[in-house]
């Protein structure tokens, strides 16, 4: 009785079977793995450098250009020590800036012959028109904005912003009794050039605890809507003329 024959499977179609196998199965396992849905501060999706605008003054406010960054807070630190601890004022040190520089350019112009040394150039100084109408229509959209977002709170239909609004205000009406209007721009100052440049160096961090802090207000707001606010009577808005 002869043997049954046994179907001999080449190893080269069971390598190829077994390729197939392990790609498909790893093609499966990239298209079933959930993609990076993270949530960042303000809703942000582009990096912090040009979430911030990109450019030099991204550059500053991130310290990639340390030499400027440290010589702004140095300078902004100066004038505040100046006015605030001596009681310097803003005409007098203007003033007094001024007389100095003068002084200094002046002399040095007359004694460069006697030292033999080349009398100093001045440079000639042009505000170029171009920058300053781009500042002048950003503060013009600015202001329209500011605008336009005061009467949308002002008109009653969004209670949720309104309650926000009054909130920052409130916030910003106590921090400024703390502190006088020059250490609230210094202490601003200050935040620009190192909340960013924190910020991205701690940015997964700052993200998880926003997400959370999030959570909270969004579960106190509920709480508060449960509670309060849906027991206000609702006041009718007012129907146009035509209507009535």
């Amino acid at each position: 009785m002869s043997d049954p024959v046994k179907e001999i499977v080449p190893e080269s179609s069971a390598k190829d079977q077994h390729d197939y196998s392990s790609s498909s199965s790893t093609d499966g396992d990239d298209f079933r793995q959930p993609t990076n849905d993270k949530s960042h501060l303000f809703g942000r999706q582009k990096p912090v450098h040009a979430a911030l605008g990109g450019g030099k003054p991204a550059d500053i406010l991130l310290w990639r250009n340390k030499q400027i960054s440290a010589g702004m807070l140095a300078a902004a630190t100066v004038i505040w020590l100046l006015f605030e601890w001596i009681g310097y004022h803003l005409l007098t040190f203007i003033c007094h800036s001024l007389i100095l520089t003068l002084a200094i350019l002046f002399f040095w112009s007359n004694i460069s012959h006697f030292v033999n040394k080349n009398p100093m150039e001045f440079p000639e100084i042009i505000l170029p028109e171009k920058l300053w109408t781009q500042v002048a229509l950003l503060l013009r959209d600015r202001f329209n904005w500011a605008f336009a977002l005061f009467w949308e709170v002002a008109s009653g239909k969004d209670l949720k912003k309104f309650l926000y609004t009054i909130l920052a205000l409130w916030i910003v009406s106590i921090v400024g009794s703390w502190f006088d209007f020059l250490t609230i721009v210094y202490i601003l100052f200050v935040m620009m050039l190192t909340v960013p440049c924190f910020y991205e160096k701690h940015e997964d961090q700052v993200d998880t605890y926003a997400q959370k802090a999030k959570k909270e207000l969004k579960r106190q707001y509920s709480h508060l809507d449960e509670k309060v606010l849906q027991k206000l009577p609702k006041v009718p808005f007012v129907k146009d003329s035509k209507q009535q």
